[in-house]
């Protein structure tokens, strides 16, 4: 009996294009900061929720006079005993009146989007309280996903994209001057706009 392979190189060929074209339609964001340039790619296939919120921010230039405020590093938490190390950010504050409603959270156990080195998520007290807040891992940080410990209730947070160029700026602005946790000064959004 023979075997005809070709089908299956057909198939195979199929799979690996769509998984590319999937891939480049994913929508771009370029965060223009004082400290440089970091792209980010928006998952709004597994956490569209979430990345349409993001996306809104960023074609309405909320992000634009934003502030990467805060950095979390292994020596900055002495509180915590579960350690993480981010960066954050939020909107520009004198535009906090056009803010929108906080989202549901996305969960991680949903998505399936894993708190890696890289990873973009938005920041947020309670469940359902994210609102224009987001945050870059440095490194995987396992106890932001679902069922992790950093916080409490056990939820995680709502990963939604990764940064694919401009992770040597993330650092830059982990390792920026700070006060505790607050940078000083804090690192300025100069744009955020999709890329085309």
């Amino acid at each position: 009996m023979t075997y005809n392979s070709q089908p299956m190189r057909l198939s195979a060929l199929l799979l690996v294009l769509a998984t590319a074209a999937h891939a480049q339609s994913l929508p771009r964001v370029l965060l223009r900061t004082s400290a440089g340039d970091i792209t980010l790619e928006i998952d709004s296939v597994h956490a569209p929720a979430t990345s349409a919120n993001f996306l809104h921010y960023v074609d309405a230039g909320l992000y634009r006079g934003g502030l990467f405020h805060r950095t979390v590093t292994p020596d900055n938490q002495p509180n915590n005993t579960v350690k993480i190390e981010v960066i954050q950010a939020g909107m520009d504050s004198t535009r906090r009146s056009e803010a929108l409603a906080a989202i549901p959270l996305e969960r991680t156990s949903v998505t399936h989007l894993a708190h890696k080195d890289g990873v973009v998520s938005m920041a947020r007290g309670g469940p359902d309280t994210a609102t224009d807040g987001f945050f870059i891992c440095i490194g995987d940080q396992p106890e932001l996903d679902f069922g992790g410990k950093r916080n409490s209730d056990g939820q995680g947070f709502a990963a939604f994209g990764r940064v694919t160029a401009g992770m040597d700026v993330v650092r830059k602005i982990q390792h920026s001057p700070a006060q505790g946790q607050r940078l000083i000064p804090p690192i300025v959004i100069v744009e955020a706009r999709r890329l085309p």
